[in-house]
């Protein structure tokens, strides 16, 4: 990952490419937005409309978030939506209703559906999870990379936990050579994320070489509240 210049930092718009993204997901409240931002994280994360994780927020809080971040003065926190909703209609409605203008599609979607939240909202900003699993399936991300490619602006990789179902936000790191080879493969930037911590994110970025990287418990203490400490960390590891 080559870190951005500090005076311009990724601002996640739809049609242009990215680099040295930090994003952080699961925030729970203003306080912990402006632990991100003085930090020097990019992008927040805010999980919502989940399978198997409980949610950090009520929806209804995560849109008065939003609208209070977007009104920061520079340097800007983006926020971006994460939810696991599978039909284009109704994540063109999630959008709209919490104000989001960038969105991560977390599961099963396809290129249809992905065609009719493009139709509904053309300047959104969209992000496909490609979740890597320890049977080996890069084979079946390389197909979904080539199909829905022309739809989104990005994807970002993730751990699956097969314990317990979960397809993030699972702490758990996977084989960076799969990730690395969506990289290097894919058409679209890729983050990474699955398991990142101050400790290992280097070593993460110098082994996949992504366009970002999200960590989630990897930055959090024993409270389960992001650690402004592990924060400042994280982005000091992550920005080489």
């Amino acid at each position: 990952m080559t870190g951005c210049p500090l005076f311009e930092p990724p601002r996640l718009e739809h049609g242009m490419p990215f680099a040295g993204l930090i994003q952080v997901a699961g925030v729970h409240d203003m306080a912990e937005a402006l632990a991100l931002r003085e930090a020097g994280v990019h992008a927040m994360g805010l999980p919502l409309r989940l399978p198997v994780n409980v949610e950090d927020l009520t929806e209804a809080e995560a849109a008065r978030l939003v609208t209070t971040v977007e009104r920061l003065p520079a340097p800007p926190l983006l926020p971006v939506g994460i939810t696991y909703i599978a039909d284009g209609t109704e994540a063109a409605e999630f959008c709209r209703v919490l104000g989001l203008r960038r969105l991560q599609l977390h599961g099963p979607v396809g290129a249809a559906e992905l065609a009719r939240l493009r139709r509904e909202i053309p300047d959104l900003f969209l992000i496909k999870s490609l979740v890597v699993r320890a049977d080996g399936n890069l084979p079946e991300l390389l197909d979904t990379v080539r199909e829905l490619a022309p739809l989104v602006d990005a994807f970002i990789t993730d751990t699956h936990n097969p314990a317990t179902g979960a397809d993030g936000a699972t702490g758990l790191t996977h084989d960076w050579a799969v990730s690395a080879e969506l990289v290097r493969l894919s058409p679209r930037p890729v983050s990474l994320a699955g398991g990142l911590t101050p400790d290992n994110v280097r070593a993460a970025i110098l082994r996949v070489r992504p366009a970002g990287v999200d960590a989630h418990t990897g930055v959090e203490g024993p409270d389960g509240r992001k650690c402004p400490n592990r924060l400042r960390r994280f982005v000091a590891e992550a920005g080489l």
